[in-house]
């Protein structure tokens, strides 16, 4: 049985959140997700040594881990969070014998099938029973123009996908239908081994880690405005990849838990460190700064190419807001613990277009709300759009996960400040994004059971 396969038999493992006392102390959460499956990639793809620091061992990285091994590179773990890669060098990569088994990895599998579909090599892709949900095609119909093949797929362009790459990959101007980081960078991943330049527009600017760690790699790549909220990113293809050293900065999105606590945890007060503070992933922290909350970025520096900065978090009174569209894409998996922080927020939110939430692990809008409402929530879906009205969290509810650490997690938080106790299905998929989420939360206070 494969491991993905494995963790969808797993056992499911319940787990109560409990209203606690003031949450109180300092934590540094795990390295961000999104540069770490990034740093193992240009690792694989750029010659000598890729020292990485930081980086986040959940599971979903360690399947990207796995999958450069399967293509080449010599990867080894030192010590938590230390690792080192040795790649194979752009043009260079093995054909993998095995399945890249990518379990719930979705940024891993579609920035994987950039890498694949830019080298003359045949990958079979496939994960676990959440992950063979996702849409793959927005990802395969862009690489299809750059010259890969897909020679076999599960209906509607799902995984388990067998995809073919070319030894030429065509120089393309792609313009991404959807705000997406995974769509702008499986495109530049596959365009790095093009002989010409490409170009990707988005009209709407998403998350620019891929862009940072290619110019860091030595890649020549350009970065301007595009429209009201759009960029426009220019890749000059084969460059000559030189392995750096990565510091993996503590990921915001993981941040994101203990910070709604402390703003809704009554007498609370935590300083978070070292979190990635880059303007395209920061809407979360721009909302909760809206609604009243009592955050302060202390000792600004930079690590690894990114912004990071100490978080300081007190309890707050929070009031409802509108929550625009285009601040979307630099928020789109902070939505879930949002929903919490509303459910405590004085007066109505309104979180507006949310439709790319529902190809996220489950659809986490539906998701979301569910949880809300068995926990005594008024909320309701109209449109793209979610609206929360606050003060009426009561807890109390069993809230079904749909195998989403970030529902698990957001939830367990509602928990924390809620009359009564809320329970998820299942804690296990924590571990894909935060293995340490329950240990750091219990050292500030949080009372799981």
């Amino acid at each position: 049985m494969s491991p993905a396969a494995a963790h969808a038999h797993a056992p499911a493992a319940p787990l109560s959140a409990h209203k606690s006392g003031p949450l109180t102390g300092r934590l540094r959460p795990p390295g961000d997700k999104s540069v770490s499956h990034r740093a193992l990639i240009f690792g694989l793809l750029a010659v000598g040594e890729t020292k990485i620091e930081g980086l986040l061992e959940g599971e979903d990285v360690l399947r990207t881990a796995q999958a450069c091994r399967q293509l080449g590179a010599r990867v080894v773990r030192h010590s938590p969070g230390n690792w080192s890669v040795w790649g194979a060098g752009l043009g260079s990569l093995l054909q993998p014998v095995e399945t890249l088994d990518f379990g719930n990895a979705g940024t891993g599998s579609r920035l994987m099938m950039g890498v694949v579909a830019g080298h003359p090599i045949v990958a079979r892709f496939d994960g676990d029973a959440s992950l063979r949900k996702r849409p793959m095609k927005r990802i395969l119909d862009p690489l299809a123009l750059q010259g890969a093949q897909v020679l076999e797929e599960a209906e509607g362009g799902r995984l388990p996908l067998v995809l073919q790459g070319s030894s030429e990959p065509l120089p393309v101007e792609y313009k991404t239908p959807v705000a997406s980081a995974q769509i702008k960078s499986a495109v530049l991943l596959c365009g790095l081994n093009s002989p010409g330049r490409t170009i990707v527009i988005e009209a709407e600017a998403s998350r620019d880690h891929t862009e940072k760690m290619l110019a860091h790699f030595g890649a020549t790549v350009a970065s301007e405005p595009y429209g009201a909220h759009g960029r426009k990113i220019a890749l000059e293809g084969r460059p000559e990849l030189i392995a750096r050293a990565v510091r993996v900065p503590a990921d915001p999105s993981s941040a994101a838990f203990p910070l709604v606590a402390a703003l809704i945890v009554e007498g609370s007060d935590i300083v978070i460190e070292g979190v990635m503070t880059n303007p395209l992933r920061s809407g979360l922290l721009t909302t909760l700064q809206e609604m009243g909350a009592d955050i302060a970025l202390e000792n600004r520096r930079e690590e690894g190419g990114e912004e990071v900065a100490d978080m300081r978090a007190r309890f707050s009174r929070l009031s409802g807001v509108d929550v625009p569209a285009e601040r979307a894409p630099s928020m789109i998996d902070e939505y879930p613990i949002l929903a919490v922080a509303a459910a405590f927020a004085k007066g109505e939110t309104r979180m507006r277009g949310l439709s790319e939430l529902r190809v996220k692990e489950s659809d986490r809008l539906e998701a979301i709300a569910a949880g809300l409402r068995v926990n005594g929530v008024d909320c309701e879906i109209i449109g793209d759009d979610l609206i929360v009205r606050g003060g009426s969290a009561k807890g109390g509810g069993f809230v079904e996960t749909h195998l989403d650490h970030r529902i698990a997690m957001s939830f367990l938080v509602l928990g924390l400040a809620s009359e009564n106790k809320v329970v998820v299905d299942d804690e296990t998929m924590i571990a894909t994004s935060f293995p340490s989420f329950r240990a750091l939360m219990e050292r500030l206070g949080a009372r799981f059971s």
